[in-house]
């Protein structure tokens, strides 16, 4: 791609004095095998996995530079995904040069705009829209490559759920869960489980929120952050992106939309009960989110997500309320609201 000096610039309190192992290897990748000499190098925020980004800036281009050196692994349903992607129409990044075995890919950089900062009042209409069409498009794709795209199965459900309560409840709230408690939940998880497997199985984006969307000249959509996928419910997705952890709706707001969504769907099941599968794969969708931010904190020592909990145990308290059988679960999360204001 270029020739001249080979020292990279690292920037933003990058200094190759105190670069890590992981660094200098990705730092050697780019210069000897993409043929990137001389350019800039900038970290970019991170997502809640163990993979790091960084913006490359060479000549007039920028490239993203993946670094997933701590989960070699999830570099191969990257590629297959996105070219799959990309070949039913969708938007997803093109990888320029790859290095599985280390871990490193090259992909394309899809900018600044990321949906969750442009979404407000007089947008929201439009941007919603577009990333629903979108949504359609890649609930549609099927993934013809060298991956196969796991199913989002009840035991995958049941060890999210586990996992939300030995994460969220016991260890960042310290709750002790009497037995009779730890049996009412086990009825209402059931209840979810058993309501949500019920649903239509598509291809499941996973995280299809307005983090990971990106906003793209002539009203495109770009779509990151899809190597998770699975095959699973249809309102999945569709819950990641209206009741979404980092941005709130009026409730009438996000039904309607939820609506026009299975409109667009032409799917032949009535307002009430779409609106049940949305609301009930919603509660296993924020259970597991809280799974995820609690996790990333008390594990990992990474407190930006604690921001967003409040608002996830409120989902969950609000839409829970609507359905009998989630009592149980009403009745901790209203005591976890006051935990985490």
């Amino acid at each position: 791609m270029g020739s001249g000096a080979t020292k990279m610039t690292w920037s933003d309190g990058y200094s190759r004095h105190f670069m890590n192992t992981k660094d200098t290897m990705l730092e050697k990748w780019l210069i000897e095998d993409c043929q990137l000499m001389g350019c800039s190098i900038q970290p970019m925020q991170n997502d809640a996995s163990f993979r790091r980004y960084f913006r490359i800036q060479y000549a007039e281009n920028s490239y993203v530079a993946m670094d997933a050196s701590d989960e070699k692994k999830s570099c191969i349903p990257y590629v297959a995904i996105t070219q799959a992607l990309r070949r039913c129409g969708l938007n997803t990044p093109e990888v320029i040069a790859s290095d599985l075995a280390q871990g490193f890919l090259l992909i394309t950089d899809f900018g600044h705009r990321i949906l969750l900062k442009e979404l407000n009042n007089d947008t929201a209409d439009s941007f919603y829209a577009l990333a629903l069409k979108e949504l359609a498009l890649l609930q549609s794709c099927r993934i013809h490559a060298a991956w196969t795209v796991p199913l989002f199965t009840e035991e995958w459900m049941y060890q999210e759920l586990e996992g939300y309560k030995e994460w969220f409840l016991k260890k960042h709230l310290g709750l002790h869960l009497s037995s009779a408690t730890e049996r009412s939940l086990a009825e209402c998880f059931h209840f979810l489980v058993k309501s949500i497997v019920n649903q239509p199985y598509v291809l499941m984006h996973r995280d299809y929120h307005s983090a990971n969307l990106m906003l793209l000249p002539q009203d495109k959509i770009g779509i990151l952050d899809f190597q998770d996928a699975f095959m699973g419910p249809v309102t999945y997705d569709l819950v990641s992106l209206l009741r979404d952890c980092y941005i709130a709706w009026p409730d009438v707001y996000v039904d309607k939309l939820a609506l026009y969504y299975r409109d667009l769907l032409k799917l032949s099941v009535g307002d009430r009960e779409f609106l049940r599968w949305f609301d009930l794969m919603g509660l296993q969708r924020h259970l597991k989110a809280l799974l995820t931010f609690s996790r990333k904190y008390h594990r990992d020592g990474n407190d930006h997500y604690l921001q967003y909990i409040p608002r996830t145990v409120n989902y969950i308290a609000t839409i829970g309320d609507r359905y009998q059988e989630c009592d149980p679960l009403c009745a901790i999360m209203n005591e976890a609201i006051i935990c985490v204001q």
